[in-house]
């Protein structure tokens, strides 16, 4: 019996080798890879969702690490990823250039944008406006309100005797040495430097030409500024401060007291509240109601114009001044003009 030959079967299904093995694996590996870096690119070029409606304040400490920074971005909203920040960091070589301070991320602010803003050191700077008039405790609490220091910070350092005789100041404190101007700080800033550039501008703005002036009626720099101070808080029109100064150098020439509210203010502590007689009252050496001549030091911080209409008063004859409104002032020679000058503004006032 003849045997039939037998047929060979092949097979397509045959199970893979292991190179086939290896190279589905590279291909799938390639692939997420790829994924994984168009999502990275599409993070660091896209704003993060903090900042697209508005910018954004973050703050970085100082110390920190390329990661804590990241970490402190992405828990702020400003950027989208912190891998895809510390990576964009070390690829362009500045991971080490990070600086720490206060920051405001633009709206729609992409990682290169943020990663550029701290590379660059371009922190934010708080604008503290000490406006004219305005005393040592009034500026510590426009400090405070910028987040720069807290007031009572800022009014300690102001009285540090130390402090003090480093600037050379003869008061109590940097009342009346500190110059009305918009000033920029950044975060971090110790109020010493803070309060050291206003004296420093002030001391720019007393001149040879006006202290020669002034040195001519017999007063020197703090006297100066002490009178200054005075004829500020009293004035509101520019054009009336030689003439609110010519009252105060005509009554100190006759020994008479300058009668001064701001000063009883000052002494009793009322800002600019009203006073009443009790408080005229006050035996305090700021008080120029009780006491004749310049009190001990200024009572706020002077502008140029009152510094000028201090050291060049007008020339006229007046002895007193009162209210009109809240910006002029009706002058007189004598008493009895005054007490008129005095009966009209009450009659006119609103009750």
């Amino acid at each position: 019996m003849m045997e039939r030959p037998r047929v060979l079967k092949t097979s397509t299904d045959a199970p893979a080798g292991p190179g086939r093995t290896v190279r589905g694996f590279l291909h799938a590996t390639l692939a997420l890879l790829a994924v994984f870096a168009c999502l990275q690119i599409w993070w660091v070029t896209t704003a993060a969702y903090g900042v697209t409606k508005g910018p954004r304040i973050v703050e970085i400490p100082p110390h920190q690490g390329l990661l804590d920074i990241a970490r402190r971005l992405d828990e702020a909203g400003v950027i989208r990823s912190p891998f895809g920040f510390a990576l964009l960091a070390l690829a362009q070589g500045s991971a080490r250039s990070l600086r720490a301070g206060e920051y405001e991320v633009p709206q729609g602010a992409n990682t290169f944008a943020v990663l550029s803003l701290l590379e660059g050191g371009k922190v934010l700077k708080h604008t503290v406006l000490l406006r004219e008039g305005f005393t040592l405790a009034e500026l510590a609490h426009a400090v405070e309100a910028e987040g720069l220091a807290r007031a009572e910070d800022v009014v300690r350092v102001g009285r540090d005797p130390l402090f003090l005789r480093t600037l050379e100041i003869p008061g109590a404190s940097v009342e009346g040495y500190l110059f009305p101007d918009s000033y920029q700080f950044v975060k971090g800033v110790p109020p010493e430097e803070m309060l050291a550039r206003m004296v420093a501008k002030m001391r720019a703005q007393l001149t040879p030409d006006i202290l020669k002036a002034a040195e001519d009626r017999g007063l020197n720099a703090h006297q100066l500024l002490t009178l200054a101070s005075i004829i500020e808080r009293e004035g509101v029109l520019r054009s009336e401060l030689p003439l609110i100064s010519a009252v105060f150098w005509n009554r100190l020439k006759r020994d008479m007291p300058l009668q001064a509210d701001p000063t009883v203010q000052y002494a009793v502590g009322k800002g600019r509240q009203a006073l009443t007689r009790a408080d005229l009252q006050v035996d305090h050496p700021f008080n120029t109601y009780r006491r004749v001549g310049l009190p001990p030091g200024p009572i706020a911080n002077p502008g140029l114009p009152a510094i000028q209409a201090a050291a060049r008063p007008a020339r006229a004859n007046y002895l007193y001044f009162v209210a009109l409104d809240d910006r002029r002032h009706q002058f007189s020679e004598n008493l009895a003009a005054h007490n008129d000058a005095v009966a009209r503004y009450r009659l006119a006032r609103p009750r």
